[in-house]
């Protein structure tokens, strides 16, 4: 391949990836599949391809790109997107065997386990699900990535005490993370420790103050407390607006021990300050 041939493949696979990005979905698709009709054996115009045809959920073509992929690369990633398009085709037995395979290779490639796990829990195997993570923590202990995915399946699976203790280790060696602090302040939130779990939240919002599902749980945990006025505050927050989340807004005072309960929406309109 010239040089003028390679640079305007590369610029057509950024230009796939840029769309992909972009969720422009059937954009990637087109140029990913112009790049194969040139060079077949082109591995990233194929996971282009087959990211592109996931995403417009047309799984079941997305497979022979991947296996003739596969067939070419002896490729993790490309193993671990076959598994996960055998899954999305309704082929989960497939599916979650491909992974299995890619996950027993070597070198470590911790997203197979990841999505492994992942397609056990929708499967509703909770119990392998965890398993599979905590195997990948032995090879790889100082995964924050699996610490966070062991605690939300622990807590999927209603072991709250398992979830709580793999937050904070992941808390604890990633303190700006956002995403472990929301799941450590909900295991919280649900263990009754609505102090610990509103202390969480208010970090959570520190970093992202726009995060509306997280000060309506701050709202809540703050309203469980007794505390009505902040509370009641950190609802007007979530509503300015966002009329949308009136509905949220009125759950969540309604479900809380000392909040209130509305009969009509215009009466919670009413009430935190809007127009109906």
């Amino acid at each position: 391949m010239s040089d003028r041939q390679n640079k305007s493949l590369m610029q057509a696979l950024q230009q796939a990836a840029h769309a992909l990005q972009m969720r422009q979905f059937g954009q990637a698709e087109q140029i990913a599949n112009g790049i194969l009709k040139s060079n077949r054996a082109d591995r990233n115009a194929a996971l282009i391809l087959a990211h592109a045809l996931l995403g417009q959920n047309r799984a079941a073509e997305a497979l022979p790109p991947l296996e003739r992929a596969l067939r070419r690369h002896e490729d993790a990633e490309i193993g671990t997107l076959l598994g996960a398009a055998l899954c999305a085709a309704d082929r989960a037995a497939d599916g979650i065997a491909q992974l299995r395979r890619v996950a027993a290779k070597r070198p470590l490639y911790l997203p197979a386990f990841q999505e492994l796990a992942g397609q056990l829990a929708k499967a509703g195997q909770l119990s392998d699900a965890i398993a599979v993570i905590e195997d990948a923590l032995t090879l790889a202990p100082y995964s924050i990535d699996l610490k966070l995915d062991l605690g939300r399946l622990c807590l999927q699976n209603n072991e709250r005490a398992r979830a709580r203790a793999a937050l904070i280790v992941a808390r604890d060696a990633a303190p700006g993370r956002h995403d472990i602090l929301i799941e450590l302040a909900w295991v919280l939130y649900r263990d009754g420790d609505y102090a610990a779990a509103a202390d969480v939240y208010r970090h959570a919002l520190g970093l992202r103050p726009d995060d509306t599902m997280a000060r309506g749980n701050l709202a809540g945990a703050l309203l469980e407390m007794g505390q009505r006025d902040g509370g009641e505050a950190a609802l007007r927050a979530v509503l300015a607006g966002r009329p949308n989340m009136l509905s949220r807004t009125a759950y969540v005072m309604a479900t809380s021990a000392h909040g209130r309960f509305f009969f009509r929406p215009s009466a919670a309109a009413k009430y935190f300050g809007r127009e109906n």
